[in-house]
């Protein structure tokens, strides 16, 4: 008995050494991710057809007139880099949420249906109402969260199984496709010009009316959900589980689906639902971090950089320019056909 002892107390060290080597990477990865977003969009401020040095640049954002660079980095530059972090940011606190709260890297917002209740209610209210602008942003954000709320009732039965809501979704999605497809067909060529725009994702002709609502839901939401991350880290062990470490499942589920969809459904409102983002930033910050803690703000920063990235792509890498949209949905469509084939080779369910 006497010679077991030391071995516990050796697995405490050792335990202790990986929690301190888990923490220390996390440190790491977030700080190298936040840079990174940091200096690509001092580069989105930079970069277009006139090149601005980095003093003017700075020079603009503290208020200072500097001809040309005022009116090109200050009016035109800075709302479309401000609102890619913006949206990206809310893309991937967003999709985080939903995959960590249902353990499914499937159960993302643009692939359950909550972003095509927002884009139906645009494409409606362009087309049919011939809306704009504010008018449009709102319906979208009430038409979010009035599907949030319909395939949250639909999945639930004693609880919410993710499984049951990700295929609720997924049908309430394509039903809703049906819907924008139909709109469609009935627009004349200036609303379906003007329709296609808004549900491809793009950040063109971004002003700071478009950006405040995302970036004031932002500031509110954010922390709430923040504040739940204990919480929904423990909701991966399984709802039992959790219940048994004290957690209130329902009411923790709740929360973090309202501001998930929030966050979310004023980022489709600003930009249009940019496709994948939220569905990729979560497995990407997974993969840099590591399987351990909570993954919100390693996935948030990852979203912010995935815009901001595909938005300098689409407009500088080819001889078209594309809107951030096409980019992020060339680059999230082959690892949702990859994520499909994998989980059916491993004979897992949805």
């Amino acid at each position: 008995m006497t010679a077991l002892l030391p071995a516990p107390a050796a697995d405490v060290d050792a335990v202790a050494r990986n929690r301190v080597r888990r923490a220390s990477r996390r440190r790491v990865v977030v700080t190298v991710l936040a840079v990174l977003v940091v200096v690509t969009f001092v580069t989105t401020l930079m970069v277009g057809r006139t090149f601005y040095p980095l003093g003017d640049v700075v020079r603009v954002v503290l208020g200072e007139r500097v001809p040309g660079a005022s009116f090109t980095v200050g009016r035109l530059r800075l709302p479309r880099g401000v609102l890619a972090v913006v949206a990206g940011l809310c893309f991937g606190l967003g999709g985080v949420t939903f995959q960590t709260m249902l353990r499914n890297p499937l159960a993302s917002p643009d692939v359950i249906g909550i972003s095509s209740g927002a884009s139906a209610a645009a494409v409606v209210g362009i087309v049919i109402f011939s809306l704009d602008g504010t008018a449009v942003s709102t319906i979208a954000v009430a038409a979010a969260l009035g599907v949030a709320v319909l395939i949250y009732g639909l999945a639930f039965k004693g609880g919410v199984a993710g499984t049951r809501l990700i295929l609720i979704g997924i049908g309430v999605g394509a039903m809703l496709t049906s819907v924008i497809n139909y709109v469609l067909t009935k627009a004349g060529q200036w609303d379906y010009q003007e329709a296609l725009r808004w549900l491809t994702g793009s950040l063109n002709g971004t002003t700071w009316t478009a950006v405040l609502p995302a970036l004031v839901a932002l500031l509110v939401l954010a922390p709430v959900l923040l504040g739940q991350a204990k919480n929904l880290s423990a909701l991966q062990l399984g709802d039992d589980a959790a219940a048994a470490l004290g957690v209130r499942v329902e009411r923790t589920r709740l929360i973090a689906i309202v501001t998930a969809v929030g966050l979310v459904a004023f980022a489709t409102a600003a930009c249009g639902p940019i496709a994948f983002v939220s569905f990729l930033a979560g497995p990407i910050a997974a993969r840099i971090v590591g399987p351990h803690g909570s993954l919100l703000v390693p996935a948030a920063l990852v979203g912010a950089l995935l815009v901001l990235v595909a938005d300098l792509v689409g407009q500088f890498a080819f001889d078209t320019r594309f809107p951030v949209g096409v980019v992020t949905g060339v680059l999230g469509a082959p690892y949702l056909i990859y994520l499909i084939i994998r989980t059916n080779r491993a004979g897992g369910s949805l």
